[in-house]
């Protein structure tokens, strides 16, 4: 799996906004009484290629947030986008969430629903079609499309993986 060489190290020079996809209310039945807290997925990123997602839980919305702001800034990915779009299509899976994005033609627009459009958008793309299919349990949805944004890769990263010339990755 290509994410470890996508990883960012160093989040201090980055300009990060946040999106929250989801928060869900969890109850724990006690004796006494109903206890209520929170969790909520959260998505970072500079809208510029680099996006994390992280998942907090407390008993305070604002606190849930809080925490899974924290956690996407330590699992930001580089992500190669060109001219607005990604550099071609891709398919992945996590849990019973299987997502598909393909690039798209200039003032197309992301063509992209919920959990899947936050990712997409914080990270900076702004024109491609995107299809969820199986489950659209946002958790999965965040976790199959960042690990699709993972995968790709541009023209430049497969020359410098095989160590040839970039002329050569397209007249092989």
């Amino acid at each position: 799996m290509a994410t470890n060489m996508n990883r960012v190290k160093t989040t201090s020079d980055l300009e990060l906004k946040e999106r929250l996809v989801a928060v869900n209310r969890v109850t724990k039945v006690t004796k006494g009484g109903r206890t209520f807290s929170f969790s909520a997925i959260v998505v970072v990123g500079n809208e510029n290629g680099i996006v994390g997602w992280g998942l907090g839980k407390a008993g305070e919305v604002t606190a849930a947030i809080a925490k899974g702001t924290e956690a996407a800034k330590k699992n930001l990915i580089k992500v190669p986008v060109l001219k607005g779009t990604i550099p071609h299509e891709q398919l992945a899976k996590f849990g019973g969430a299987q997502v598909y994005i393909q690039p798209a033609s200039p003032g197309t627009g992301v063509k992209a629903g919920g959990a899947m459009r936050a990712v997409l958008e914080s990270v900076g793309v702004t024109d491609v079609l995107a299809k969820s299919k199986g489950s659209s349990n946002p958790h999965n949805l965040v976790k199959a499309t960042m690990a699709a944004l993972a995968e790709l890769r541009d023209a430049h990263m497969v020359a410098q993986n095989r160590g040839v010339s970039l002329s050569k990755v397209f007249n092989g």
